[in-house]
């Protein structure tokens, strides 16, 4: 009998903070009131862009001194304060890369009004790509942004910052068309220098976008869809994010 007792004091003590509380919880959230330690679950209405980290720590674009088209002196210091694309490419790829680069002048033409975005273009193929070759590639494919630097330099240099810098893969492989193989990725970099993305639907990084694929075209023969306007979006983002802080 006392067992039972003690299940009848029970759910007097539930009844009666219903009575008290749930009233005022629910006003609450009729009245908007409710703070965001209140959540339980985190904002899906979220879309700031994550940070790529590697052992803890934020990934940040190494440092770089290379000349561009014009013969010039192009640094990764030169690209801060700015929000900019990184590819890899080369002039005589004769797969990916001129659809990479079409990409990159709609680019340039969505944020031509905006001072503050560039892009960076590494060759990985030095040897033949010489500021000269740049600078007609640049004029054959429209390339007239000030802030749009096609880079070349010590072809160890450049694999070292392709593949342990930015881990974006460049090799040069004799037996595929053109003799170099590369993934087709751009990377999104803020004004501090970091490498920046948007989430997958499970909350991790998608790290870099496809650059190979038009926007107009929508998905490839493999089924992968297009990435660039998901770019321009994030692009718009960073542009802002300094106007937030």
């Amino acid at each position: 009998m006392k067992k039972k007792y003690n299940y009848i004091w029970v759910g007097l003590i539930i009844l009666i903070f219903g009575i008290i509380f749930v009233p005022k919880v629910v006003q609450r959230l009729q009245d908007g009131d409710v703070v965001e330690h209140d959540r339980i679950s985190t904002d899906p209405e979220d879309k700031s862009l994550a940070y790529i980290e590697l052992n803890g720590e934020k990934r940040k674009v190494p440092s770089f001194a290379l000349l561009n088209q014009d013969s010039l002196l192009v640094t990764d210091q030169d690209y801060l304060g700015k929000v900019y694309i990184a590819e890899f490419f080369f002039t005589t790829c004769p797969t990916i890369c001129p659809v990479m680069n079409k990409n990159l002048v709609q680019l340039q033409e969505e944020f031509r009004e905006f001072e503050d975005f560039g892009v960076a273009s590494f060759t990985i193929n030095p040897v033949y790509d010489t500021p000269r070759v740049l600078k007609e590639y640049a004029g054959k494919y429209g390339i007239t942004d000030m802030d749009w630097h096609l880079l070349t330099g010590d072809p160890e240099v450049i694999y070292e910052l392709a593949n342990a810098g930015f881990n974006i893969y460049a090799q040069q492989m004799p037996e595929v068309p053109g003799g170099f193989e590369h993934s087709g990725l751009f990377a999104l970099i803020d004004r501090e220098g970091y490498i920046r993305s948007r989430v997958d639907d499970y909350g991790n990084p998608i790290v870099y976008y496809r650059g190979s694929i038009p926007e107009a075209r929508g998905a490839n023969d493999a089924g992968e869809t297009e990435q660039i306007s998901l770019l321009k979006e994030d692009i718009r983002k960073l542009l802002e994010e300094n106007d937030r802080k």
